[in-house]
């Protein structure tokens, strides 16, 4: 059964055990100056359906075109913006939101330009302290607030309302992009994410999560405990939310009718467990956000296995709660 709550959060039990399941189920530099955002341009613009168009963008921070998956009703106009972020592996797999649920769908027939950057994979969406021999210079912060608005402005125009979200390993940057642009976003919205990636455990899981892709998680933050680990963490930070719509939500882990499972089907354990961990994380997050008093809207699940129905169900449930009405859509 699902549990709203606004103010009120029980705690967790058996959290060690998950913490340490969640650890092996997840194994699987300074911001640019104001004219790189000038610079960066559209390079393509494809139309694929009335609805769905795809926008290639130029990043001067990263030397390198995004492609960027755009959702628009057909009736077109100056619309606000929803940047919604993929997981660990940006899409650049094909499993992301277009390809794993219905909600090219859903937003047919909304009032908001969706932007859905490809790429990123195992970046949290941070502007990196050191390039990365593998994944290379890696500078998303900067891409998603400075370089990508320009380019949608300029293909689209916009309202200057604008929200961002994000699920999984994109959940607690969604909130961190609203931290370190305070100004840009109206709503923020984590989706089984982890908000809290100072915590001992959420250090271990993230850079257990990125060298599990043959990369050095310390390129990106330091070494676990580094000053840049707490700037980036939105519990540490959660005043710095005041005055932006904030949506969190996350599961207990156990599989439920949310996850759409097959009967007979081999229970998602990996997903349990990744959920497991979230969950944990998201409980900080939410602490936090008591403790400061900073309003926010709270989806803390009993049911819910780190399954795409379940981050399409809490994205459904952050529109119409929090983003829409932020953002005037």
């Amino acid at each position: 059964m699902r549990m709203w709550l606004k103010w009120q959060l029980g705690r967790k039990t058996g959290i060690a055990i998950a913490l340490t399941i969640g650890v092996v189920a997840a194994l699987t530099g300074p911001l640019a100056e104001a004219d790189d955002a000038e610079s960066a341009h559209v390079v393509d613009f494809r139309v694929l359906s009335d609805n769905h168009s795809v926008l290639d963008v130029y990043s001067p921070s990263m030397n390198s075109v995004i492609s960027n998956d755009i959702l628009r009703p057909a009736s077109g106009g100056v619309l606000p913006t929803l940047y919604l972020l993929n997981g660990a592996l940006g899409n650049e797999d094909g499993v992301g939101w277009l390809n794993n649920s219905s909600i090219e769908d859903f937003f047919v027939d909304k009032n908001v330009t969706v932007v859905m950057p490809v790429g990123g994979r195992f970046s949290f969406y941070t502007d990196w302290q050191s390039p990365d021999p593998v994944l290379g210079n890696y500078q998303w912060q900067t891409y998603l607030t400075r370089e990508l608005p320009s380019a949608i402005d300029q293909q689209f125009g916009s309202t200057g309302r604008n929200a961002v979200a994000g699920l999984s390993m994109s959940g607690g940057p969604a909130l961190d992009l609203a931290v370190q642009a305070p100004n840009m976003f109206d709503a923020a919205a984590s989706l089984s994410g982890c908000p809290a990636p100072s915590n001992p455990f959420a250090m271990a899981g993230i850079s257990a999560m990125i060298a599990g892709g043959l990369n050095n998680p310390f390129n990106m933050w330091g070494v676990p405990t580094s000053h840049g680990w707490y700037e980036h963490d939105p519990a540490v930070n959660v005043e710095k939310l005041r005055g932006t719509a904030v949506y969190v939500s996350a599961s207990a882990g156990r599989p439920g009718p949310v996850d759409r499972i097959p009967a007979g089907a081999v229970p998602p354990f990996g997903g349990i467990a990744v959920e497991a961990l979230v969950n944990y994380c998201t409980s900080l997050f939410v602490d936090a956000l008591h403790r400061s008093g900073v309003p926010a809207t709270i989806s803390m699940r009993d049911s819910g296995a780190h399954t795409w129905p379940l981050f399409e169900d809490q994205l459904r449930e952050a529109w119409t709660t929090t983003i829409a009405p932020a953002i005037a859509a």
